[in-house]
């Protein structure tokens, strides 16, 4: 995974919560397989308010916006 804290482990951390809020344990999953959080934090510092990255995970289809992580619909 990353060090050194900050928006990364805040996107980290939310993008976990969102899914086990969802009912999918954390075992079930190796997020750094789906998704590079760092280069994501990136894009999402650098990008306009309008910007929405979608990535699916165990069955999840999640938005993911400067300001929030939510599940749009289950595969």
């Amino acid at each position: 995974m990353f060090s050194g804290g900050g928006a990364g482990d805040d996107l980290l951390l939310k993008i976990v919560a969102t899914l086990e809020s969802h009912g999918v344990p954390h075992d079930t999953y190796q997020l750094h397989d789906t998704i590079d959080v760092e280069a994501l934090t990136g894009l999402l510092a650098s990008a306009d308010d309008d910007v929405v990255v979608r990535v699916t995970v165990q069955g999840l289809r999640l938005e993911i916006t400067p300001e929030t992580v939510r599940v749009v619909e289950q595969a």
